[in-house]
């Protein structure tokens, strides 16, 4: 079983020339679920983790799973004005235009040991400025995980010093 075999091509989404990968077919699977899983744990063995961040929205099916298997707590990064409580705020550029994410003012405590998860590293945008909140808060980036990573964009060169794993490239 390869996790690739249950990503799904969607042409021109959200807007003409962008090749989305759905990973519903993923999710609909437990096997390919657990498969995935377990792969990307796998190279965060005896390292402590504080902390799981998910980024919105996709970012929280595998960031919930990753802190309960890491016995860690979960943090979801939000679009502007989702989260209920004193927020701090990052603006980033992606693939087809900009946005900002924020995260709870207490969500990380000084020396936290993070892992940040997102499904996919594109240009890099969204998960620099998920660093940035972060260290902003004093904590600690062990790991910045994703599900795939479209290496052709070039989305690792905005993580550099950033350790970066993900379960497959494209």
């Amino acid at each position: 079983m390869k996790i690739e075999d249950f990503l799904r091509d969607i042409p021109d989404f959200p807007k003409e020339g962008i090749l989305f990968k759905d990973i519903t077919p993923l999710l609909l699977s437990h096997e390919a679920t657990k498969l995935c899983l377990d792969t990307l744990v796998s190279t965060l063995k005896d390292r402590k983790i504080d902390k799981v961040i998910g980024v919105e929205s996709r970012g929280f099916f595998f960031g919930t799973l990753l802190a309960q298997k890491l016995n860690a707590g979960f943090v979801p990064v939000r679009k502007p004005k989702k989260l209920p409580y004193k927020t701090i705020s990052a603006s980033y550029a992606l693939e087809y235009g900009t946005d900002s994410l924020e995260i709870h003012i207490d969500a990380i405590q000084p020396g936290d040991k993070v892992l940040i998860h997102d499904d996919v590293l594109a240009t890099g945008g969204t998960a620099e400025a998920v660093c940035k909140l972060v260290e902003q808060l004093g904590g600690e980036i062990v790991q910045v995980n994703f599900l795939m990573e479209l290496s052709f964009l070039n989305g690792r060169n905005k993580l550099t010093g950033k350790e970066i794993f993900a379960a497959i490239t494209y």
